[in-house]
């Protein structure tokens, strides 16, 4: 008699399996943290036993990584946004300023960041996996900011980097802000923030 043949998944619900678990555990992770969170907690929130969940993630570790691998495929989005911008790179990344804004000063959302970067400092993977999404960050913001149609094409590397980690700087720090500043809104930020960050999008000499 032959084995019974195992039955294959459809593609299309197992992916909404796998967002219908990391929606779950990242509304766990926000209420309790990575370590508070356990996979029992995760389950129960998804609406689906553990064992469930083991048939798409082997591990709370690889839920994080797939949590941040799609944070990596938003933000490749929005550079692609940048690319795609009829305008020059400080028209496009000037007009997109506020939806950085947006997504920085989400408290609800990047609080699930925040507790990566405290991860970070405890797990050598996931520590590794954060610094490879900034790698590829400051790669895509270097490729535009020397693209043709940028007035930075034939700046320094030096300075370039230093510019590149200096915006992300500005960037990162929004969430800190507003944790600690409640009352902080995006368009008190932008009052600021966009020249600042024409100033660093500019050649100095013309800024």
């Amino acid at each position: 008699m032959k084995p019974k043949a195992k039955r294959q998944t459809d593609p299309a619900i197992a992916q909404a399996r796998r967002e219908q678990i990391l929606t779950a555990a990242a509304e766990c992770f926000r209420r309790k943290g990575y370590h508070g969170a356990g996979m029992a907690e995760i389950s129960k929130t998804a609406g689906m036993s553990a064992g469930h969940i083991y048939n798409y993630f082997e591990s709370k570790e690889a839920i994080i990584e797939s949590i941040i691998e799609k944070d990596m495929e938003e933000m490749f989005s929005i550079f692609q946004q940048f690319e795609d911008h009829p305008g020059d790179v400080l028209a496009a990344l000037l007009d997109g300023l506020n939806i950085g804004v947006q997504r920085h000063m989400d408290t609800g959302a990047c609080v699930v960041d925040l507790d990566m970067m405290a991860e970070a400092g405890r797990n050598a993977k996931v520590a590794s996996l954060l610094r490879d999404m900034d790698i590829q960050a400051r790669t895509r913001m270097r490729q535009l900011l020397t693209s043709e149609r940028s007035t930075l094409k034939n700046i320094e590397e030096q300075e370039l980097e230093s510019r590149i980690n200096v915006i992300f700087s500005m960037m990162a720090g929004l969430l800190l802000r507003k944790v600690l500043y409640p009352e902080l809104t995006e368009e008190t930020v932008l009052i600021a923030l966009r020249p600042a960050m024409k100033t660093l999008l500019m050649p100095f000499d013309e800024a």
